[in-house]
């Protein structure tokens, strides 16, 4: 299914696949995106300006002389432009639509979910600093469909508690969410969590609450898989109670992991430390999962599930055609990732139908 189809033939298509003509036009008053018939008819024109906007190629006026050409909608680019401003609410909340699930799934065993995070360039990243906007995602393992977006400006952090937790839950995360404070968090509303861990970016206990020595203990892995019970303080409170798994890297792996960190430390002319190298062997992971239910290769499988997310972003990017907005306003640029976002959401389903696409 091409963007055109979306926008012109497949057009009534769509619209059902969106929840249809009357939840359309409730969301667009309810986000005062559409109140008045000012030149476009309905609200379900308006969205159809937007994405054929958004996902083609030929420009604001290139979209006016096609919608009146079309007899679709008699605006002027300006005005246009000034709908699509305030469109960004809208397309969350119907986002928010396509993202809702049914009650009844969440008895089926547990939600798993994978945390990341990808960016696009603003307009104009050419220039010197100017920036990204940074796509916040949960990904649902089961469905392989996305359940949560954010859309923020790079300079917000990547957090493992971003996102509503449901009871039950196992979150997925890499490195970056090694956050001890916020996976108490979430293990504190009914999640659990399987996250990537450094061995210098937490405050490591052991099983009794005292200092815990992570690089003897890597040095006195024998076996392909280690486990230990670890705990990680806390600035106040009790520390987070979690298993550390510990899986050794091929000799291969291992040594081209520290001649990255090698290169990395040159170029910036710092020094590496041995501990650094030694943990450089090893795939480090944390877990609150129960130990008898998720065994460690069970665990160690469902991290490297993370693959998925990075596949549904490169879909996102490469057939959705993601890319940097064309304007720098945050009220265009928005509606722009947002609206991508929005189609890759209904044309999943259909690929996985048709078998066109992986999952």
């Amino acid at each position: 299914m091409t963007h055109e189809s979306l926008v012109d033939d497949g057009w009534a298509e769509t619209i059902e696949l969106l929840g249809g003509e009357e939840l359309i036009a409730a969301s667009a008053r309810e986000t005062k995106a559409f109140l008045r018939p000012r030149g476009v008819r309905s609200a379900s024109d308006l969205l159809r300006l937007t994405l054929a906007y958004c996902l083609g190629k030929v420009g604001m006026r290139g979209v006016v002389a096609w919608a009146a050409a079309s007899g679709i909608a008699d605006i002027s680019d300006v005005a246009l432009l000034g709908r699509l401003r305030n469109a960004g609410p809208w397309l969350q909340q119907l986002i928010g639509h396509l993202l809702k699930r049914e009650d009844a799934g969440l008895a089926k065993g547990r939600l798993i979910r994978i945390l990341d995070a990808t960016a696009v360039a603003k307009a104009g990243a050419y220039e010197k600093n100017n920036g990204l906007w940074r796509m916040h995602c949960a990904f649902e393992l089961e469905r392989e469909q996305f359940d949560f977006l954010e859309i923020t400006d790079q300079s917000d952090a990547e957090l493992i508690d971003r996102v509503p937790v449901v009871p039950g839950e196992i979150r997925i995360g890499d490195r970056a969410y090694l956050q001890a404070e916020r996976i108490a968090k979430v293990m504190a509303q009914g999640g659990d969590v399987v996250v990537r861990a450094s061995w210098k970016n937490a405050r490591w206990l052991d099983a009794n609450g005292r200092a815990f020595d992570l690089i003897g203990f890597l040095e006195s892995c024998r076996e392909e898989v280690c486990e230990t019970p670890a705990r990680l303080a806390l600035k106040k409170g009790e520390p987070v109670k979690m298993r550390l798994i510990a899986l050794r890297k091929s000799e291969a792996a291992a040594q081209e992991a520290r001649r990255k960190i090698n290169k990395e430390a040159r170029a910036k002319g710092n020094k590496v430390q041995p501990q650094t190298l030694i943990a450089a062997g090893f795939v480090l992971l944390v877990t609150s999962l129960d130990r008898e239910e998720f065994p460690a290769d069970t665990v160690l499988k469902l991290y490297r599930m993370r693959w998925r997310i990075e596949l549904a972003f490169k879909r996102l990017k490469s057939l959705i055609g993601l890319r940097s907005p064309p304007a720098k306003d945050p009220r265009i640029a928005r509606p722009w990732i947002l609206a991508h976002f929005l189609i890759a959401l209904v044309t999943e389903p259909l690929s996985q139908e048709l078998g066109v696409s992986p999952p």
